[in-house]
């Protein structure tokens, strides 16, 4: 029998959906799963998209540019020149979702062998993109006990070497929900500028910044030009995940040039994403308001309740929708998997994403889970009962 490539075989799998089958298996059984394991928000999208996708009138469903729809970039470069980002259409490749930015901006600018040094936990997917790109991502811890702050520089200057080409941040962070300072950013500026590195920005979270925090984009910061790619998404802005719709922004006009080639090769972004992109930068400020403050009471209740619970710590994140806790657990994997398979209250459970794949540290996460604050108060309320109830009987608790 032919046999799989060997990326295949060391190319890890999603942290935030491998229990699915043990997910949907207690559903058949009859059980209520909470769904805290993955970024799927039960916020409507804004009427204004959904209605451009419901009035789309045309003869023939064509390819777009590569790059994307004039239209589409322009509305783009408005939307991001109010946040004083200074960028032009010509600034902007329309992806398939966030994720394609971020491959096309590690093929664009890493070489197979080079490194990028990522602070973890963090986005599960990059340990993926680097995979499939041949880049080696270099983890640098930060810890729950300071909320996951950004490390300090001298410990990323002990990574770097000729190998390393670029630093990726996720910011406001998932998995931690931890928003970066302007200090932490400038500080993030000057290295790259002294050891001439790309800083690689996931900005899908930009709208969910909490207790009046600002968010810091490396845009804002001059003398970066050439050094920055950002990397975003319509996702979780306009709760829209299955639009599959993102954009990879720079004003490096080499880095451009190059990922348009990548563009190319997959010939072009969705038209109807698009349409439905465009519409979307309209939505009102109002829609925003109201989003933030329901994901601000979220993240309340649920921080409120997991430090309640003995034995588990969760500090209180600044954005995202995300926030990563200490359990008295022996191994998150293991009883992420026995909550699903083994346990119910009331015949209800809850589906968590083990903290393990979130770090690149061998056995780093290991008694950590994160939760994403997706779901209304009431059924959070009750996915902390779950959990607290579980862990009072769950066999692993207490060894670490």
């Amino acid at each position: 029998m032919p046999k799989i490539s060997e990326k295949g075989k060391v190319m890890p799998a999603s942290p935030i959906r491998k229990l699915t089958p043990y997910a949907e298996k207690a559903k058949l059984q009859g059980k209520t799963v909470y769904h805290l394991n993955i970024g799927q928000p039960d916020i409507e999208t804004p009427e204004i998209m959904l209605d451009a996708v419901k009035n789309i009138d045309f003869k023939v469903w064509s390819y777009t540019a590569s790059e994307g729809t004039l239209t589409y970039r322009t509305k783009l470069a408005e939307y991001y020149n109010k946040l004083n980002y200074n960028i032009t259409p010509e600034d902007i490749i329309v992806t398939a979702g966030g994720s394609e930015a971020i491959i096309f901006a590690m093929m664009s600018c890493l070489n197979p062998g080079d490194e990028v040094i990522i602070p973890e936990p963090f986005y599960a997917n990059y340990n993926g993109f680097a995979c499939e790109c041949d880049v080696t991502v270099k983890p640098i811890l930060s810890v729950i006990d300071n909320g996951f702050a950004l490390p300090p520089i001298v410990e990323f200057e002990k990574l770097i070497n000729e190998k390393t080409k670029a630093i990726c941040i996720c910011n406001p962070n998932n998995p931690t929900g931890y928003l970066y300072s302007r200090d932490e950013m400038q500080a993030l500026k000057e290295l790259a500028l002294k050891y001439d590195l790309y800083i690689f920005s996931d900005e899908a979270y930009r709208e969910f910044c909490y207790d009046g925090k600002a968010f810091i984009s490396p845009m804002h910061l001059t003398g970066l030009a050439e050094n920055v790619i950002v990397m975003d998404t319509v996702s979780k802005r306009y709760s829209a995940c299955g639009a599959r719709l993102g954009c990879l922004i720079t004003k490096n006009k080499e880095v451009m040039a190059t990922a348009l080639k990548f563009a190319q090769a997959r010939l072009s972004p969705g038209m109807v994403e698009q349409i439905a992109g465009t519409a979307a930068i309209d939505t009102p400020d109002s829609y925003f308001k109201e989003v933030n403050s329901m994901y601000t009471e979220r993240r309340n209740t649920l921080v409120k309740a997991l430090n309640k619970m003995q034995g588990v710590f969760c500090p209180n994140p600044g954005g995202a929708f995300y926030v990563v806790a200490s359990l008295p657990i022996d191994d998150s994997d293991r009883f992420c998997q026995w909550m699903l398979e083994e346990f119910s209250f009331e015949n209800q459970t809850v589906m968590m994403a083990p903290a393990t794949g979130f770090y690149a540290t061998e056995g780093a996460g290991k008694n950590e889970v994160r939760m994403a604050y997706v779901l209304n108060r009431e059924d959070l309320n009750k996915a902390m009962i779950c959990l607290e109830e579980a862990l009072k009987i769950y066999p692993g608790r207490g060894r670490k």
